[in-house]
Order: C-alpha cells, then structure tokens, then sequence
C-alpha cells in the first residue's frame, strides 16, 4: 500500500526510526551534559598547570580558565535556552545570602554563575553537597566556579569575605523528588537563616523559570524515596536536556534583623521563594509551552 506514493511499510518504518531516536535522545543528553562538566574540568586542570609555570600567584592560576569557562557557559545558556537574567541590581556589592530552588540538573546555576562573573567581575560562591568533592575529575571545575563544601564554617568564611553565596536548602532531595509543580522540599531548612544572622546579611530569593522542564525525574515512587531516605541512595537519573526558555529571578532582598529568630527568617525566606515562583512560573509547568517561549521577544535583560 502506497501513500503519496511512498510505501506505507517505509513510513511506518521512519516514524519508528524518529521516535526511538527522540527518546534516546532524550535519555541521552544530560550524560552529554555530564561530560562537558568533565572537559570543563580537564580544561581548567591544564590551563592552572601552565598558568603555574609561569606565575607564582595561585588567583592567577584561576582567572584564565575562570573567564574562558564562563564565556563558553554563558554562551551555551545563550545558544541552548536563550538564558536571561532578571533582577540583577537586588544583589548587593557586598556579601548577601542566595537561596534557590533546586532543579533536577542545576544547569540554570551554572549558566547563573557564569553570566554573573562576566556582567559583574564577581564570583558566585555556591555551596554544595560534599558528595560532589568525592567524585574524580570534578576538583578543578569546583575550584574555578568557587563551589565549597555546604558547612556553616565554609559558608561563614565566605560571606565574611564579602562574597556573594548561594544556598539551594532543598538539595538532592529537592532535586529528585520535586516535579512540575515546582513544590519546595525543605525539611532542615532553618541552618541557613542562623547562617545570615550570624553573618549579618541579606537573604535573597532566586529561582529560574522552566528549569523543571529542561531536566525531569522520574515521578516519586515509595521504594525510591525510602532508598534516599533511609540509605542514601539515589536509584533514579535525570533525562530531557529540552532547549525550553530559561529566565533566571533574583527576588527583593530580605534584609538583616536582628530581632528575627532563625525559624521566622527561614518561613519568611520560603514564603518569598513561593511567592516568585507562583509570578513567573505557569504551575504545573508544561514543556511545550516552555519550548514555544524561545519565540517569545526577550525580556530585557540585566
């Protein structure tokens, strides 16, 4: 049987061929991701070790794989999401106390940190999980993105520095078990309102608009969550890599009181959260429409 007089048995045979394509696809681009992290890192390891020959200073050794990584970042944000950043002049020139929504893949974090570096000649200190300082290969990345371990020391020191650090109080669990509905999972989530007070500095509350339809997790089963909860494992594997729009919101800040307790700061810090998600973000969230968003006329962008 023929259509168009193309045989049907051939049709059918490329709607096969493109649909299993598009899900290995799928499947396929957040390890592609994965490596680019890698040869990022490998990057910054040959760029410190020439860099260390020819200069005794250890900034030095930073700065070069520092600007290159960003520009190449920021570029595929650029390329990939048609990224934009809003609400740039909320964060201080002093130090002040990020606290984001955790996506499945912090890909928006990362484009963030880049575009902040390149507008502002400033580094994002983020914290994170020491998981990540375990991994082989990651060390120079981590260093050249200035990502130190989450513990009050290393966080205090920073923001005594005057940096500018980022908190996601959802972590992993975040990650993996919130969905399109962008619920916020915060279970010990005052550590990061005592960190603020006793720094004496600002929260401020960020999130990036889509960044749950670029990467998605397989929907919470019972047997994964107790895995995560009881041992510590992670059985499930972000998938899409999706180019949707990606806006980064950075919220009015929540200045130092000193009269706030730990638990009224970090209710106040969840509520503004919620409440920039809830301004930008259609709930639940829908890829196509976030993919459709790339022809939309960009919104000004600091």
């Amino acid at each position: 049987m023929d259509y168009h007089g193309v045989s049907l048995d051939i049709l059918i045979y490329v709607v096969i061929l493109v649909t299993v394509a598009a899900i290995l696809i799928y499947h396929a681009i957040p390890f592609i991701l994965g490596l680019c992290f890698y040869f990022s890192s490998i990057f910054a390891t040959i760029y410190k070790r020439i860099a260390q020959l020819k200069s005794n200073h250890s900034d030095d050794t930073l700065e070069g794989p520092r600007k290159t990584l960003s520009y190449f970042w920021d570029l595929f944000g650029r390329i990939w999401h048609g990224y934009e950043l809003h609400g740039l002049e909320n964060i201080p020139e002093g130090p002040a106390l990020l606290i984001l929504y955790h996506g499945a893949v912090s890909i928006d974090h990362i484009i963030f940190v880049a575009r902040f570096f390149i507008l502002t000649h400033r580094m994002c200190v983020s914290a994170a999980h020491r998981y990540f300082f375990k991994i082989p290969g990651l060390q120079s990345i981590l260093e050249v993105f200035s990502v130190i371990p989450g513990t009050k020391e290393e966080c205090l020191d920073a923001l005594k520095k005057g940096q500018v650090v980022a908190i996601a109080p959802g972590g992993a669990r975040e990650a993996l078990f919130s969905d399109d509905t962008y619920k916020l999972i915060w279970v010990h989530h005052k550590g990061f309102a005592q960190l603020a007070i006793d720094a004496k500095v600002p929260i401020i509350p960020m999130y990036t608009e889509n960044v749950r339809e670029a990467y998605r997790m397989p929907k919470e089963r019972k047997l994964t969550r107790w895995l995560y909860e009881t041992l510590g494992l992670s059985v499930t594997a972000p998938r899409g890599g999706l180019p949707v729009k990606l806006r980064t919101h950075i919220g009015e800040p929540i200045p130092y009181d000193p009269n706030t307790t730990a638990e009224e700061l970090a209710e106040k810090t969840k509520t503004a959260l919620q409440n920039l998600i809830q301004s930008h973000q259609q709930i639940p969230g829908s890829i196509w429409k976030a993919l459709l968003a790339r022809f939309d006329k960009p919104q000004k962008d600091d």
